[in-house]
C-alpha cells in the first residue's frame, strides 16, 4: 500500500473492518467535499499513515487483532497527535467514556445522522488546524530558545521560577543590571513582550 503524504488539505481516515461502512462513509464524506481514506484494520492505518497527515481518524472502536483503544493508546504513545473520533455501538459507551479521557475529540453512537458526523468531522478539522497552529509555535520558539547563551539560560530558569532580579543577580553572582540585560536579550530572541509571556512559553516546551 502506498504512503499517505502529509497534506495541508484535511482528510477523514476511516478505520472499520465493515466494508459497507467504509463504503458509506466514502460516500458521505465525498459527496460533501471532504477528502477520505478508509482501511479495515488498524494495522493497515498504521503501515499507510506518515505523521503530520491533516486531518482527523475516525475510529471503529471494535476492530479484530488491534482495537479502536488500542491503537489509540499506540499513537498517544508514539506522539501522534492526529484528533480521533470514535464510532460506537449501542452498548459500546463506557469504552467511548475511556476514549475520550485517552483524548479522543468526540464519539459518534450508531446509527447515525447524517448531519451530525459531518458536524463532529469538521469540528475534528478545526481541532487539528488549531493543534497545527501550536505545534509551529512551538517549533519556532524552541528554535529562538536553542539560541540562548549559557547565561541567559540560568537567567530564564529563574525568572520561570518566579525570582526576582535582585535574587537571581545574588545568585548568579552578577550585578542587577546584568540581570536586567540579559533577561532582557532572553526577551528579544524569544519574541515575547512581557515577562508573563515569556515565562508561558518557555513552560510550554516538552522536556
Amino acid at each position: 500500500m502506498n504512503e499517505i503524504s502529509p497534506d495541508q488539505h484535511p482528510t477523514a481516515y476511516v478505520v472499520d473492518d465493515d466494508e459497507s461502512i467504509r463504503s458509506l462513509w466514502r460516500w458521505l464524506m465525498e459527496s460533501n467535499g471532504i477528502a477520505v481514506r478508509t482501511f479495515a484494520t488498524a494495522e493497515e492505518f498504521i503501515e499507510s499513515y506518515r505523521n503530520g497527515g491533516a486531518g482527523c481518524l475516525v475510529l471503529d472502536i471494535k476492530l479484530p487483532d488491534m482495537s479502536g483503544l488500542e491503537l489509540q493508546e499506540y499513537l498517544n504513545g508514539r506522539d501522534i497527535e492526529i484528533p480521533i473520533v470514535f464510532v460506537t455501538g449501542h452498548g459500546d459507551v463506557p469504552a467511548a467514556v475511556s476514549a475520550l479521557k485517552g483524548g479522543a475529540v468526540d464519539f459518534i453512537q450508531k446509527p447515525f445522522s447524517h448531519r451530525e458526523v459531518l458536524a463532529i468531522i469538521a469540528n475534528a478539522f478545526q481541532r487539528d488546524a488549531e493543534l497545527r497552529v501550536r505545534r509551529a509555535r512551538q517549533s519556532r520558539i524552541a528554535g529562538r530558545l536553542a539560541t540562548l547563551t549559557e547565561r541567559e539560560r540560568e537567567v530564564l530558569q529563574r525568572v520561570i521560577e518566579g525570582k526576582p532580579n535582585k535574587i537571581i543577580a545574588s545568585e548568579l553572582d552578577i550585578s542587577v543590571k546584568t540581570v536586567e540585560f540579559h533577561r532582557a536579550k532572553v526577551m528579544e530572541k524569544a519574541g515575547v513582550d512581557s515577562v508573563a509571556e515569556l515565562v508561558q512559553v518557555a513552560m510550554q516546551q516538552p522536556e
